[in-house]
């Protein structure tokens, strides 16, 4: 890491966004999961990539731990994360943030900052980047109730480009605040894209149906397989619950 936002500051110092920022940015990705997979034994499985369209679009991604940034990243072409303004005041990490096309987004102020994200997010588009964004904000515990932000449909409606949903089931290895990765295979699903023009309601609720419908089946898919982490009070009723809701929907 110290590699890396080194090489990205004295890019983004000496060139701005360059290649040389985004290969760097690849190879840091990269690198952690290969990390992970020597030293936790987290094997990383990334499918549907073919999903992702030519040009512009929005990658809209759920959000369980920081494998989420490592895996995703390698197969967006030139992205543009969208990251909580903390992350871009941090010395050099922050400023090698700013090679790589990041769209700071101040949460303190709630729909206040929307505008100078819309901003930022116009002029990436324009630059030929995908705007990667997870529409909940935070990182969440796998199976716990979803709560989208207002964020994503205000993109989806003023962007006028696709939305690539992207399902994943890492919170089972590596989960918020964690002290221990678990072993096994944490995946991440680019799905069909919804192509844009759906009314802002229409749009919000197709997104979360597709990523949390497919979260649920990746999740439930490596619980069926095995795991090596045990399951605790709040995930064990969090199964119970979605298991429940899944048998009278079918």
């Amino acid at each position: 890491m110290l590699v890396a936002v080194s090489i990205g500051t004295i890019a983004l110092v000496t060139g701005g966004r360059t290649i040389l920022s985004w290969n760097i940015a690849k190879y840091w990705c990269r690198s952690n999961l290969s990390m992970l997979r020597w030293i936790a034994g987290v094997r990383t499985k990334v499918t549907g990539t073919e999903n992702i369209p030519e040009g512009g679009c929005i990658i809209a991604a759920k959000h369980q731990s920081d494998w989420d940034v490592f895996a995703i990243f390698p197969h967006t072409g030139r992205p543009a994360y969208i990251v909580k303004k903390e992350l871009m005041r941090i010395p050099f990490f922050g400023w090698a943030a700013r090679s790589l096309d990041c769209i700071e987004v101040d949460r303190k102020k709630g729909a206040e900052a929307i505008p100078s994200m819309m901003r930022q997010a116009h002029a990436a588009i324009e630059r030929g980047c995908r705007i990667v964004i997870f529409p909940e904000g935070t990182r969440k515990a796998p199976l716990a109730p979803a709560e989208y932000r207002q964020g994503i449909g205000r993109l989806y409606a003023e962007l006028n480009v696709p939305v690539v949903p992207v399902a994943l089931n890492s919170g089972l290895f590596w989960g918020r605040n964690s002290l221990v990765i678990w072993p096994g295979t944490a995946e991440a699903k680019f799905l069909a894209p919804i192509e844009p023009g759906l009314a802002p309601n229409v749009f919000q609720e197709h997104l979360k149906a597709a990523i949390e419908t497919e979260s649920d089946e990746l999740i439930f898919d490596a619980i069926d397989r095995g795991l090596s982490r045990p399951i605790d009070d709040r995930l064990r009723a969090a199964i119970d619950t979605r298991k429940g809701s899944r048998s009278k929907a079918r």
